[in-house]
This record gives C-alpha cells, sequence and structure tokens, in this order.
C-alpha cells in the first residue's frame, strides 16, 4: 500500500540527530516520490553533532542521494550540557550497523543548520515543510536569527513531548524536548506571535510509541524487497534496529522498537495520517522533577489560545505498510531490481 503520493512532491527539510529512528526517516523520505528532500540538518542529540553528520551521510548514500545538502549545526543545547544517547542507540548512534568511509567521505554544507533554514525558508516562501526529529537547538537559534521564520515555513512537524503518556527520559518527559527544553519554549512563543500561520504539530510518545517496529515488520520487508541479507540498506536497516530492539527488550518489555521518526516523516507527508487536538503547551524549565515536560492544558483551564496541534491518534497499520512498501522499492531501486 504506497498511499497516496501529492501531485507535486512536498519540499521537506529533516532536522535531524542520527540516531537508528532518525535513520529510518530519512530512509523514508528518500523512498517517498511525494518528498523533494531539499536538505538535512543536524544538531546534537542522540550523539554528538559530528556524529550526527556522519550518519547522515552515510544513510543518504545508502538511499542514493549524494545530492542532497547536510549541513552541521549546534553542538550543544542553548543553555544546558549536553547528553547524548549511547545506552539507546550505540555508541556511534547506529547500533550495530556500520557505514563504509566512502558513505561518509562528502564535504559538509559551508551552511551553519540555522543559516540553511533561512535561507531555503526565504527562497521558498510558504512551500518549504520542516520536520524536527531531535533537539529544537537549530529550530530556537534559527528563530532568534529570524522571528519571522515560521510565516516562511508551509508547516512545522515535531516528533517531541510526551503529552499525555509516560515519558521516556525521566517519568514526564520526552527525550527530544528534556535535551533542550528552552529550545522548544522558543519555538512555541515564537511560533504564538504569528497566529495566522498554521500551528506547529507535535507527534508526542502518546502516539509514536504505538509505531512498534518487530522482526515481523523486518521479515516482511526483506520479502517484499525481494533481496538478499547481504544487501547494503536492508543489513544497515538489520544491524542498527537489532541493537534498538535489545535496549526496548531491556528497558520496555517487548522485542522490537519504537519508530518514532519515520511516523512523523510520514505524517508531514500524509496529514490524514493522524489526528490531532488543538491545545496549549508550555515546557517546565524548572522542576526539580520535571524539567522538559511538556505541560498540556487539556481542560482548556489557561484561557489562553491553543499554540501546538498535538497528535492523539495514528493510523499506525497504513503507516507500516508505506513504510515497508516503500523502503523495499528504495532497496530494490539500490539494488537494480525491477519491483
Amino acid at each position: 500500500m504506497l498511499g497516496p503520493v501529492a501531485e507535486q512532491p512536498i519540499p521537506l527539510i529533516l532536522d535531524v540527530d542520527t540516531g537508528i529512528d532518525d535513520a529510518l526517516a530519512i530512509l523514508y523520505a528518500c523512498a517517498s516520490a511525494d518528498a523533494e528532500l531539499v536538505a538535512v540538518t543536524c544538531v546534537a542529540g542522540n550523539v554528538a553533532a559530528p556524529q550526527v553528520a556522519q550518519n547522515t551521510l552515510g544513510v543518504l548514500h545508502l538511499g542514493g542521494r549524494d545530492d542532497v545538502e547536510v549541513a552541521l549545526g549546534q553542538q550543544t543545547p542553548l543553555s544546558r550540557e549536553l547528553r547524548t544517547a549511547p545506552e539507546t542507540h550505540g555508541p556511534q548512534g547506529i547500533g550495530y550497523a556500520e557505514l563504509p568511509p566512502e558513505a561518509t567521505g562528502r564535504a559538509l554544507s559551508s551552511r551553519h543548520a540555522a543559516e540553511l533554514l533561512i535561507d531555503e525558508a526565504e527562497a521558498r516562501p510558504g512551500q518549504l515543510t520542516l520536520v524536527t526529529l531531535g533537539p529544537l537547538s537549530n529550530l530556537a537559534v534559527a528563530l532568534m536569527r529570524k522571528p519571522k521564520l515560521p510565516s516562511l515555513l508551509r508547516r512545522l512537524v515535531m516528533m517531541a513531548g510526551s503529552y499525555r503518556s509516560a515519558g521516556n527520559t525521566a517519568p514526564t518527559t520526552e527525550w527530544n524536548v528534556a535535551v533542550d527544553p528552552e529550545a522548544m519554549q522558543v519555538v512555541l512563543a515564537a511560533f504564538a506571535a504569528y497566529p495566522e500561520v498554521p500551528r506547529p504539530l507535535a507527534l508526542g510518545l502518546d502516539v509514536t510509541e504505538r509505531a512498534k517496529f518487530t522482526p515481523d515488520h523486518l521479515i516482511g520487508l526483506r520479502a517484499r524487497s525481494g533481496l538478499l541479507k547481504h544487501d547494503p540498506l536492508l543489513r544497515f536497516i538489520d544491524d542498527a534496529l537489532r541493537f534498538y530492539m535489545e535496549f526496548h527488550s531491556r528497558y520496555d518489555g517487548f522485542y522490537g522498537a519504537f519508530i518514532h521518526d519515520a511516523l512523523a516523516v510520514a505524517s508531514a507527508l500524509d496529514n490524514a495520517l493522524v489526528r490531532s487536538e488543538p491545545v496549549t503547551v508550555e515546557v517546565e524549565l524548572a522542576g526539580r522533577l520535571t524539567t522538559g515536560e511538556t505541560v498540556t492544558d487539556w481542560r482548556r483551564q489557561w484561557g489562553r489560545a491553543p499554540n501546538l496541534d498535538v497528535c492523539v491518534d495514528a493510523d499506525i497499520p497504513v503507516f507500516f505498510d508505506r513504510l515497508i512498501d516503500r523502503v523495499a522499492g528504495l532497496a530494490q531501486a539500490r539494488a537494480g531490481v525491477a519491483s
């Protein structure tokens, strides 16, 4: 089930901290005819920013997209020390997978990620969809440099927050927000200053943790592609996800993986995949136990205008059908095999 393809591909910029699920999200974008992948910007998060950039170059190479500009951005949060997640994603951020030197050897952009975001939005006002898959440090810096940036974007889609579910970093906090909570608050305030533009769409753990990728999905992906185990793209996915699945087996009680970021990219390309509600959200910045919590006014007690569209449901079976079809098709194309 390939799903609807837009008459004109949607111009996308991905802001990533690549990471295993970021890698799958990048491959989803590479595999999607309804996406025009304009650039990928890199931020510190799952691993340090230079490693993020190397991982991103490598994944794009596997996806056949060495033409996509990759820009390095913020190497630390706005005002906090960086923490990374080697226990979740492995010391290099891609689990057990390895990327050959030729996959990561090309030059990064001469532009800082924030500069790239501003330049590209100014060049295509109202056309770009920005999808943030890591901490929001790059976007926050861009907004501080260019306060009118929200009016230049078509839409902002974020994998960020935990709105009605438990956190994955602390009891009430989600990783991307917890790493740089000040950046998330900057983003919310900046977009609220432009009530005429679409509110950002946030996919939090409430929905993304329903996207459990299991060994059966891996079997389906390989069967759909018809390729052997030594295929480079599929081997990368196998080796990366095996680490992720072992992590979730230890800490979450199931052998599989939450693939948060690919769901965010899929939703940016097809809003019909998700259902959202407009709510008012603030980020806790000084809590003893709750710093980074996305405090959500579900009962409208604050009496303020909504500043975020929070995803409350997603069609996970359709998403998985598309993911498997598209990535299998990409693997076939890279291997020179007819589908």
